[in-house]
């Protein structure tokens, strides 16, 4: 038989109290509808709970074994129900997020670096993946994508500034082959190309200029999907790259890469943290998110 937790509750309040008005008066209802829910639960169980006098009020055998039985139970609930509130009244939780590995160490660790000094009750993980997964699925409080391949029904959150694509290669690399003038022309050279599992084919390398705009299957010896890969090989005059400006720039600066095709790769959102529209964010979450929030 499944017991109203209330009507075990009030009957726990009886028995420590030993008094109906002082139980009810803690209860915050009327001693009458306290007795009336205490001989509702007398007669489901078909046992009498407690002996009544003028004087006091006690348990019978059977209410002291439900009280052995149900107190400790209802002060765990109420333990765990406390420890709950704390969530919304201090900053404490474990935060779950998914990333690429670029927005993890350019973005959100130098960010993390500075909150989580000043809140240990904070534990963040981070898993580094390039896959576009289904973050309520796999259980994370959050993901973090280009703004272009956020879902509509997500609540996106701006983490950095617009961004730009790169095509570059090495010097080496366009020692043996003219540098193309046009994105036409990357059907005669050799690009490394870029694979998501969740996202099934190789990545288009998208352009534009003016109104005009641009998807290329580029095709080459190597695919790859991580960024520290893709700059290695480039580095090595493996074929040209589809990269992020922040990334190579570097490299360019110091003339170990150069770029083509400036003139097509125009800007576009950058990095959005991402979670469900339905999510309740503890107060932990929220300051994880203003933390991370893009301010120009």
């Amino acid at each position: 038989m499944r017991e109203n937790l209330n009507d075990l509750t009030a009957f726990v309040m009886v028995a420590r109290e030993g008094s109906f008005t002082r139980a009810a008066a803690k209860l915050g209802v009327s001693q009458s509808a306290l007795s009336q829910t205490i001989r509702g639960l007398e007669e489901r169980l078909r046992l009498r709970l407690f002996s009544r006098t003028t004087r006091r009020v006690a348990p019978t055998d059977a209410g002291e074994r439900l009280l052995a039985t149900v107190g400790p139970r209802l002060e765990g609930i109420e333990t765990d129900l406390a420890a709950l509130s704390e969530l919304r009244e201090k900053p404490a939780g474990n935060i779950r997020i998914t990333a690429s590995e670029h927005a993890a160490d350019s973005i959100l660790m130098p960010k993390l670096m500075k909150l989580l000094p000043d809140f240990p009750d904070i534990k963040v993980e981070i898993n580094t993946d390039y896959r576009m997964i289904d973050i309520v699925e796999q259980r994370f409080d959050a993901g973090v994508r280009l703004g272009e391949y956020i879902a509509k029904d997500m609540i996106a959150v701006r983490i950095g500034p617009d961004v730009r694509m790169a095509v570059v290669g090495a010097p080496a690399y366009f020692a043996a082959r003219p540098r193309p003038k046009k994105p036409q022309d990357l059907t005669d050279h050799d690009c490394i190309n870029v694979r998501l599992p969740t996202l099934g084919g190789r990545l288009p390398w998208d352009f534009k200029k003016g109104k005009h705009e641009l998807k290329v299957r580029v095709e080459g010896t190597l695919i790859l999907n991580g960024f520290h890969q893709i700059l290695n090989a480039t580095l090595a005059g493996m074929g040209l790259a589809f990269a992020l400006e922040e990334v190579v720039q570097p490299h360019i600066a110091e003339g170990r890469l150069i770029r083509v095709l400036e003139d097509w790769c125009n800007p576009f959102p950058g990095y959005h943290l991402y979670y469900p529209s339905r999510r309740q964010p503890s107060m932990a979450f929220e300051l994880i998110v203003d933390a991370f929030r893009y301010r120009k």
